[in-house]
């Protein structure tokens, strides 16, 4: 395996989250995702559902967790179907893994072939009464290609149209927002990761690469270390290109004088990194640019301060938003008088600064959580302010990823340059 897993005890620790949550005859029915074509005979890399590759660890397709914790045969209680390898597979695609190995890895002791399942099944069904279906409930969500899960979840609803069905997405959002230990430390790994990709780049860039050489060389180095790539497609945005929000083709030359806003961030294992920098081209920031991007480092340092435990997301984002005003007005950008008279529906920073400051991180870059909840600790955010000022063609954004404590937080980031000082001297060092 190219990545160090998690232990078996991690798996029966987040499974055991899930149980306690589940109800007297519920039964949980978790998929793997499907391997997606591209053209002809091609497909894309394969990605596994978040929520099986939590409970499980497992990280191949065609694949089935059954967890019913009364079940009355103990056998019963937590199965994986998995694909049966054969020698023809084992010649085209590698080996899959066999029983021993997805027992030690999963710490799951019953698991069948999936060609199993529809039989195995309706045991199972003759004793439920409520069938846990997952759905992907993301905000963020936008689905135009029907899912494995959307067509099981049909699938089972024909077949068995006299039980009841509920969702399992409540449950793991709650249960995966608080990260353990092992899923910091992989995170961690994460971000050195990406913290050695950045090292790179600063030593690389200089007037007239093209962004996608940028690209290439965080790449390069995600490679390497043990990655599979990009948690998310890169932005390396340089000029007024940095002032797209998603901008992601990275096609244009980088030009004496510009910024180039870097939003990367490696995986590792699953579980991703997210960070963003903006870095002087030419290796020296001028004034405008220094002031500019020192406003924005303000005010991360004092956002990743208030969220603390107790804290709801959405009051959280006003009292950043407070904290830009005064940044925006320091930089000429607003006046005292227009937010005064701001409709506070309609903030007048939202001209310069118009997206949020934190999202939940862990298995996917924009995680799953619970945002009419307060913040707990073991919950996992990012944090990133910018100013975009498109009449000076300059954007800035910064971005750390925190490990909530009761205490405080754990910047996992911390050792990742970002002071504008530091950057300066590394790039011309």
């Amino acid at each position: 395996m190219r990545y160090q897993a998690l232990t078996a005890e991690t798996y029966v620790n987040h499974r055991k989250k899930l149980t306690d949550r589940m109800s007297d005859r519920e039964m949980a029915i978790v998929s793997s995702n499907d391997i997606l074509p591209t053209n002809g005979d091609g497909n894309m890399p394969f990605r596994q559902n978040s929520d099986l590759l939590y409970l499980t660890g497992v990280d191949q397709e065609e694949s089935i967790l059954v967890i019913f914790p009364n079940a009355h045969n103990k056998a019963h209680r937590e199965i994986l179907f998995l694909k049966e390898t054969s020698p023809e597979i084992a010649i085209w695609e590698g080996d899959k893994l066999n029983k021993k190995q997805a027992q030690e890895l999963t710490g799951i002791d019953t698991i069948m072939w999936v060609d199993s399942f529809e039989t195995v099944l309706k045991t199972l069904m003759s004793e439920a009464e409520t069938v846990l279906l997952p759905s992907n409930e993301h905000t963020r969500r936008s689905i135009t290609t029907e899912t494995r899960e959307q067509r099981f979840s049909k699938w089972i609803r024909e077949e068995y149209p006299l039980h009841t069905y509920g969702r399992l997405a409540p449950h793991m959002h709650r249960i995966r927002s608080i990260k353990s230990v092992e899923e910091i430390e992989q995170m961690q790994r994460a971000c050195k990761i990406t913290e050695d990709g950045f090292r790179r780049v600063l030593k690389f860039v200089k007037p007239g690469v093209k962004e996608y050489e940028i690209q290439a060389e965080y790449m390069h180095e995600f490679l390497r270390k043990g990655s599979r790539g990009f948690a998310y497609e890169p932005i390396i945005a340089s000029g007024f290109s940095a002032c797209v929000l998603h901008y992601i083709s990275n096609e244009n030359e980088c030009k004496d004088g510009e910024v180039i806003l870097m939003d990367v961030g490696c995986e590792y294992g699953n579980y991703a990194s997210d960070m963003t920098r903006a870095i002087p081209v030419n290796g020296k920031f001028t004034p405008r640019q220094k002031d500019v991007y020192n406003a924005v480092l303000h005010v991360m340092k004092e956002s990743k301060k208030l969220l603390r435990p107790g804290v709801f997301l959405g009051e959280y984002h006003k009292k950043v938003g407070a904290l830009m005003e005064e940044q925006l007005i320091n930089l000429g950008l607003l006046t005292a008088e227009e937010v005064d008279k701001q409709d506070p529906s309609k903030p007048a920073y939202k001209k310069y600064f118009m997206h949020g400051t934190s999202h939940f991180i862990g298995l996917d870059v924009h995680d799953v959580g619970l945002w009419t909840e307060p913040i707990e600790a073991g919950m996992a955010f990012t944090v990133e302010p910018g100013i975009y000022i498109r009449e000076e063609n300059l954007g800035i954004r910064l971005e750390n990823d925190i490990i909530i404590t009761e205490e405080g937080f754990v910047d996992l980031m911390k050792d990742i340059p970002i002071e504008p000082d530091e950057i300066e001297e590394l790039m011309n060092t």
